[in-house]
């Protein structure tokens, strides 16, 4: 009778509990090795004082990924993630002024009219750009975000070339959306959104101006108790597939011999395993947990590694009020500063931000178990320079300036003009939180940046390129960052794995 297979899984991040899933699944002996005491990498959460944060990712767009990781396991989905749908996606804060701010509604009827009534040609123009980037988010979808690219014949064939050459990436995402939109209002509302994977939009590929075409075609969506739901609920599924998950477990060393990946050394203990899937993030690994210089190849030694560009990163704010916030009807609430692409060039050539855009999550809006009766929880986050990029080292004064910064504009918003005095409880988190706690290069929320150089064929893939049994999954490898996008990642990773294994059996 054949031996089980073993597969070592590094990090239970989202990707690597998707990765873990499936392989266990597939009737691999799966074991997950976690630093952390509990499950999510940046997908965890901030339980204080009563009240309960997400951690990093708050938004739901794809449901239908989340579902699939359930549906795959036979399990119902809704028993593990209730969803509901959103009907006020939401709201736009421009400026100082609280009236001047607009609700978006996924109801593309009642979405029009609050498009009209800021600028008729502009609402035909919104058309426009739907059909334009819904067709390339078709081509993307089918030859791009959900296949490997192993080597470069998988890219440079004509087929695939001529399906990159209908995704038109030369522009950036900021002059795409100009081609259609004129109103800064409105330009501001879509493009922003590429900050969601950490890169700006006026040298982002357009391509990534499928996220608010993505929001407004299927919804956002919220997961009862937040999004750590979904982090526990993997953990779950995985546990009752039969998979080991060992917490606290920090992997100092991917062991590679001979070209070959055969396990791990976590807490100074060699694990043994026929496979490794690495989902800590890549940079980190391929500097730190790989000391074979032939699997660094020449593309990422340490010094490559240093030198390629990275996502911004974030400064959290997680606030708990002695009140109700009952002025807003809007879940997610985005602050537009005064001159974004200021503020955006700001933050990827390291200034400190003077003008600052943010986001305000209130998840205890549509879950009360989130806070104290009677009262409301705040995440807000602030997108700034990850930290090789920041001119300046972040320190207690550093996260003081972007508070007051903060305080000073929330306080123009409608529920929220006298929130200091209604503060019970407060947490930070910074660029320096994300590269300790959850070994982020450079603190950089979203990994490698997705440009047009680090992108597709050119991104890190699941596959390593010099060694046989190592696999990586993660936000900096290839797809992308995004929740949705990292559960395709430990989709091709998983398959490439499978795929691999059963090529050796043939040998045999």
């Amino acid at each position: 009778m054949e031996k089980t297979k073993s597969v070592v899984v590094i990090g239970a991040g989202v990707a690597g509990l998707a990765s873990a899933i499936r392989l266990q699944k597939a009737g691999y002996d799966v074991e997950i090795y976690e630093r952390d005491s509990n499950p999510g990498g940046k997908m965890n959460r901030i339980e204080k004082d009563g009240f309960t944060f997400d951690l990093g990712p708050t938004i739901v767009m794809m449901p239908e990924l989340y579902r699939e990781i359930f549906e795959l396991a036979g399990r119902d989905p809704d028993d593990y993630i209730p969803m509901q749908k959103l009907d006020l996606m939401y709201a736009v804060f421009f400026s100082e002024q609280a009236q001047d701010h607009y609700e978006i509604s996924s109801n593309l009827v009642e979405l029009m009219k609050t498009l009209e009534d800021i600028d008729e040609k502009d609402a035909q123009g919104f058309l426009t750009y739907l059909e334009k980037i819904y067709k390339r988010f078709l081509v993307a979808k089918e030859h791009f975000l959900q296949k490997p690219f192993r080597n470069g014949k998988d890219f440079y064939n004509p087929k695939v070339l001529r399906q990159a050459l209908k995704l038109r990436t030369l522009d950036s995402a900021d002059s795409f959306i100009g081609k259609y939109i004129k109103n800064d209002k409105i330009k501001s509302m879509l493009s922003f959104q590429t900050l969601y994977i950490g890169v700006s939009p006026y040298t982002g590929p357009s391509l990534y101006t499928i996220i608010p075409m993505i929001e407004i075609l299927y919804g956002v969506w919220f997961i009862k108790g937040g999004m750590h739901t979904m982090a526990k609920s993997m953990e779950k599924l995985f546990l009752e597939l039969g998979g080991k998950i060992n917490y606290n477990c920090d992997v100092q060393q991917i062991l590679i011999k001979n070209g070959k990946a055969y396990g791990i050394q976590a807490n100074n203990q060699v694990v043994h395993s026929d496979y490794v899937m690495c989902n800590a993030d890549f940079p980190h690994a391929m500097k730190h947990l790989i000391q074979d210089q032939r699997t660094k190849g020449k593309k990422y030694t340490d010094k490559k590694i240093d030198q390629m560009k990275y996502s911004c990163s974030c400064f959290l704010m997680y606030i708990g009020l002695d009140k109700k916030v009952e002025q807003l009807d809007t879940v997610h609430n985005f602050y537009i500063s005064q001159s974004l692409k200021k503020n955006i060039d700001d933050i990827f050539e390291g200034n400190q931000l003077n003008d600052p855009s943010f986001y305000v999550y209130i998840g205890s809006k549509l879950d009360e178990t989130m806070a104290p009766k009677d009262k409301d929880g705040l995440y807000i986050l602030v997108p700034v320079s990850e930290l090789s990029t920041a001119k300046d080292e972040w320190t207690h004064e550093t996260s003081q300036h972007y508070r007051e910064q903060v305080m000073k504009k929330l306080s123009t918003m409608p529920g929220f003009e006298d929130i200091e005095e209604h503060i019970i409880s407060e947490t930070h988190i910074t660029p320096m939180d994300f590269k300790h706690r959850f070994n982020a290069y450079n603190g950089a929320c979203f990994g490698l940046r997705p440009n047009l150089t680090q992108s597709n064929h050119l991104r890190p893939q699941s596959k390593a390129t010099y060694c046989e049994n190592l696999y990586f999954t993660g936000s900096s490898t290839h797809p992308g960052a995004g929740v949705p996008i990292v559960l395709l990642s430990a989709k091709i990773a998983s398959e490439e794995l499978i795929l691999d294994d059963e090529k050796a059996y043939e040998k045999i």
